[in-house]
């Protein structure tokens, strides 16, 4: 196996685990906005505020993980910061999935896409959550259908629950 072949199966977790957490956290932000009867700027804002301080936060916690196994053994076998690196990079492209549409209907300002960007937000969300579940079923040895369709189910909860949450101090306030 060659070395770029070996680097990427070393850090496939990384990604994994930076990727479904980017998607969820990113949707769950986007969920809890629209929830709330906000903006499309506020999903952007609060988003992006999300991909950056969070998938920092996640990567530099990879970071001090990778490095604290690596302490207390004699023989690491990953390195700190191309983990904290793989975890923040996975966060961030596949965090951004959510946002896309909310992207795409401002630059456009079609209204097909504008009516409809948080389904189509959720849509996009759903199929990311499926292929990483699947990838996630690769890394794990487990079923990769199985996986799939728990990455979409725990990414749903998430949406679900930031979304009534929303929807809640909407009403309250």
């Amino acid at each position: 196996m060659d070395k770029t072949k070996r680097f990427e199966r070393k850090y496939l977790p990384e990604f994994v685990y930076g990727g479904m957490d980017g998607t969820v956290t990113t949707f769950a932000v986007v969920s809890g906005v629209v929830g709330a009867s906000l903006s499309p700027f506020a999903v952007l804002a609060l988003g992006f505020a999300n991909l950056f301080a969070d998938g920092f936060s996640m990567a530099i916690s990879d970071y001090f993980s990778i490095k604290s196994k690596n302490e207390m053994v004699r023989k690491p076998d990953k390195h700190p910061v191309k983990s904290a690196i793989a975890t923040f990079v996975a966060f961030s492209i596949i965090g951004f999935i959510p946002l896309i549409s909310f992207i795409v209907a401002i630059i456009t300002k079609h209204p097909f896409i504008t009516e409809s960007q948080f389904e189509y937000s959720a849509i996009l969300t759903a199929l990311s959550l499926l292929v990483l579940g699947w990838f996630k079923g690769e890394v794990t040895g487990r079923h990769k259908l199985k996986s799939a369709a728990e990455a979409f189910l725990i990414g749903g909860i998430a949406a679900l629950l930031a979304f009534s949450v929303g929807k809640l101090i909407s009403i309250i306030i």
